[in-house]
């Protein structure tokens, strides 16, 4: 299989690029030239946003198998590089969100539930409507049937780039009493990097189309077993600190943002984030790995990095952690 991904030097890019190179793919990276490009795919320099942006993506004439595009800003990027393609890939493979659900979704929505309003032509508005206008430019230029969009809930795994799975992994090696935001059993739901990127791969091999719900099966883990997977991985003495949510919340504390991952329970952020219908994805092909490899590999990762780990950039965008002085304080210490 020939393929080309838009972007694919970071988190999920990246995950995407390494996992087609061991299938045994040919394998085209277009991207900005701000990091490397994993060793044995072919690099083609580019800016999407900027005037003749696709030069030379439109001079390399190639045709492909498939295209993922892991765009999340202006739509209109989305479009131009849509238009550009339709004649030369086979299927556009786009990593949209569950955000383009209206909220509040209903616990248990499905890929039927009602979707925001966007435009293909828009710059960028904010990240749930130019997810959605980025969906609507690849459906325009590729039509139903070529065309598949892969709404994601809570990413994580090696080579995240937005600091939640890394913060508690940091926060758990520090040691200590720390702030375990309960119940303990919460039910969570997300996708580990590398199983988005086979997924997706494999729907390239069997001309899947269509939006397709993407995190693990609710149940897969709880917010317990991913915080006593950190204590494990980075064999620190850390003690979880099981806290109620209605002390967390009467502290003033952000649930997602200061306390990644976590949302209370029965709350319209619950629903929206940790309870969603992932049956279609399971059918066609869908398969999680073990909370606790996920957490092994990304302390493992982390590890190895000269520093800590990249934080990408995005306008409105709050870096995820509470501060010491207040975890101190609601646990008494």
């Amino acid at each position: 299989m020939r393929l080309l991904v838009l972007g694919g030097t970071e988190f999920v890019g990246r995950n995407v690029v390494e996992a087609a190179l061991g299938r045994g793919w040919e394998v085209t990276v277009f991207h900005r030239g701000r990091h490397e490009v994993p060793s044995g795919a072919r690099s083609l320099l580019g800016d999407r946003t900027a005037p003749d942006g696709l030069a030379a993506l439109a001079e390399a004439e190639e045709e492909w198998d498939a295209v993922i595009d892991t765009w999340s800003q202006e739509p209109r990027a989305v479009r131009d590089s849509a238009r550009l393609l339709a004649g030369r890939v086979a299927r556009y493979v786009y990593v949209s969100t569950c955000s383009v659900y209206e909220w509040a979704p209903e616990p248990g929505y499905d890929e039927s539930a009602r979707l925001v309003e966007g435009s293909p032509d828009a710059e960028s508005i904010d990240y749930y409507r130019d997810k959605r206008g980025g969906e609507l430019a690849v459906l325009d230029a590729f039509g139903a049937d070529r065309s598949v969009f892969v709404r994601c809930g809570l990413i994580i795994g090696p080579y995240e780039n937005v600091g939640r799975l890394p913060w508690w992994l940091s926060r758990i090696a520090r040691g200590g009493p720390v702030l375990a935001p309960g119940p303990r059993e919460l039910p969570l739901q997300y996708i580990d990097a590398r199983d988005l990127a086979e997924w997706m791969l494999g729907a390239v091999e069997r001309e899947l189309s269509g939006p397709y719900n993407m995190v693990s099966p609710r149940g897969h883990t709880t917010m317990g077993a991913l915080l006593e997977e950190c204590v494990k991985a980075t064999g620190s003495d850390a003690e979880l600190r099981w806290t109620a949510p209605e002390t967390i919340l009467d502290a003033g504390i952000e649930p997602w943002t200061q306390l990644p991952v976590w949302v209370p329970p029965g709350s319209e952020e619950e629903a929206a984030l940790h309870s969603i219908d992932v049956s279609r994805a399971v059918r066609d092909g869908l398969n999680c790995r073990p909370v606790g490899e996920t957490v092994g590999d990304t302390w493992a990762w982390m590890r190895s990095l000269d520093g800590e780990p990249p934080q990408r950039e995005r306008p409105g965008r709050i870096a995820p952690g509470l501060d010491p002085a207040v975890e101190a304080k609601v646990l008494g210490l």
